[in-house]
């Protein structure tokens, strides 16, 4: 299919859609090649994003259960020792790991990386680093960065984005993290649990936009139980440093008297840009809307010939497992086949202690569209979790109140990132709310909880 082009598909980009996108073509028997510049592959998300920061949470939940006391309530006298550096060594062990995988991925499909920087210079010609290269189809997968705060400006000492808040040298006596999404909370989790006074700021009313309202109440509880402060309906005006310390300046977001508050860690997670500058899409006669994003089709296509992007550069959650399933796609495409993704059901996961997780339509966003019902559940009723000393949270099933059929699912659980595959699997069929309750779960397990909330839908729990 090459011809007169070195390559079928050039992917720029080697995080989770870009990496997947290439590997899949080459499956297809497309001569594929895949531009990065980082040292190592799997882009934000392996290398100083999902995977270190999942390995910092797991390595500090197991020395909270042991310095809180709670490993003694079953039997086991603990008195650990925090040794930072080691920590540090299994989250990189993680990442050298997985991103050597992807090395052996690539070659294994035949797929060629060329290492450097990537700029159009038209539809089909591109140079990377100081070599230029021509393909029949070009995939933008550049992913996302941290959004700045104006005026804040981040030294990786003192005022940290989410890459330096997994490499501190030492816990902070006093961490503040601007924004109350699923970065700040997670981080500001690892580092509460190591020792740390962690204070949230978030300029809405209430923490983790985009969440269910039940959800987004009851996690803010936990968190609050857990020791984690919350400042909510609060603006971040100014950060001013002063050796290893940091000044900060807050304001009602309805306005009122300003107050500060000092911290020697500052973690700033308002959000994340799609990565497009340096890529010179306009000479290949693109150009990206008002949030940075490139528009694309269906089927991924820009509105050039033989363009294609996927991930957090075009519209949608800025989520790995999102970009990876377009990856898959897009090549699909490409190939002449049919590449899918509902993006209806999309799940997301915030990997606390209890994890927070859901499927599909918020409560409140169902609503807007019509009649609903809905079941809930509590995990202090799930035999597995009481048995676990995990009593927080619960599962909430959305359903539509004519039909019965599933459109959305939330839960808090420790292993709700786990359990709501389960959901996302049952909305992909159509499932209802009674297809879920006569579907036999195994005992005892978390994901009874599941079975529960879809029987209360109807009014018919056993358990509570």
């Amino acid at each position: 299919m090459a011809d007169k082009y070195d390559y079928d598909v050039l992917v720029i980009g080697a995080g989770p859609g870009g990496y997947v996108a290439a590997i899949r073509a080459a499956q297809l028997g497309l001569k594929t090649a895949c531009a990065e510049s980082r040292e190592t592959l799997g882009g934000t998300c392996l290398n100083v994003g999902c995977i270190p920061s999942k390995a910092m949470l797991h390595a500090s939940e197991l020395y909270d259960e042991a310095a809180s006391g709670r490993m003694a309530k079953l039997g086991i006298k603990v008195t650990p020792e925090l040794d930072l550096d080691t920590m540090h060594g299994q989250r990189k062990d993680a990442v050298k790991q997985l991103t050597g995988g992807i090395e052996y991925l690539f070659k294994k499909n035949k797929v060629t990386w060329l290492k450097g920087r990537a700029a159009f210079e038209d539809a089909h010609k591109v140079k990377v680093g100081d070599d230029t290269v021509t393909a029949k189809n070009i995939v933008i997968a550049t992913g996302s960065s941290v959004t700045p705060l104006p005026g804040v400006e981040i030294d990786q000492k003192v005022v940290v984005d989410s890459t330096g808040a997994l490499e501190l040298p030492k816990v902070p006596e006093h961490m503040v993290v601007i924004g109350g999404g699923v970065i700040g909370l997670e981080l500001g989790s690892v580092w509460r649990r190591l020792g740390a006074k962690v204070t949230c700021i978030e300029f809405l009313d209430q923490i983790l936009p985009g969440f269910d309202g039940d959800v987004r109440k009851e996690s803010n509880k936990i968190f609050k139980k857990q020791g984690i402060d919350f400042k909510l309906g609060t603006k971040v005006s100014k950060v001013a440093v002063k050796g290893d310390k940091a000044t900060l300046t807050l304001e009602p977001a309805k306005g009122g008297d300003a107050e500060t508050m000092e911290a020697d860690c500052v973690l700033v997670s308002i959000g994340r840009r799609p990565n497009t500058d340096g890529l010179a899409l306009d000479k290949a006669g693109l150009k990206t809307n008002q949030r940075g994003q490139i528009a694309i089709d269906h089927d991924f296509r820009t509105g050039v010939d033989g363009v294609w992007a996927i991930g957090d550069v075009v519209p949608g959650p800025m989520l790995a497992h999102k970009a990876e399933d377009e990856g898959i796609a897009v090549a699909e495409n490409i190939a002449g086949q049919t590449g899918i993704v509902n993006h209806d059901i999309i799940p997301s996961v915030v990997y606390t202690w209890p994890e927070i997780a859901g499927v599909g339509l918020t409560e409140e966003a169902a609503k807007e569209k019509g009649e609903v019902k809905v079941g809930k559940f509590p995990m202090m009723a799930n035999s597995r979790a009481k048995t676990n000393h995990e009593p927080d949270g619960f599962v909430k099933v959305i359903a539509d109140a004519k039909t019965d059929r599933v459109l959305g699912v939330w839960c808090i659980a420790s292993v709700a990132g786990t359990m709501i595959a389960q959901a996302a699997q049952a909305m992909e069929f159509g499932a209802t709310s009674e297809d879920i309750a006569y579907t036999c779960h195994a005992h005892p397990t978390h994901s009874e909880a599941v079975k529960e909330a879809a029987m209360a839908v109807t009014g018919k729990p056993i358990h509570i």
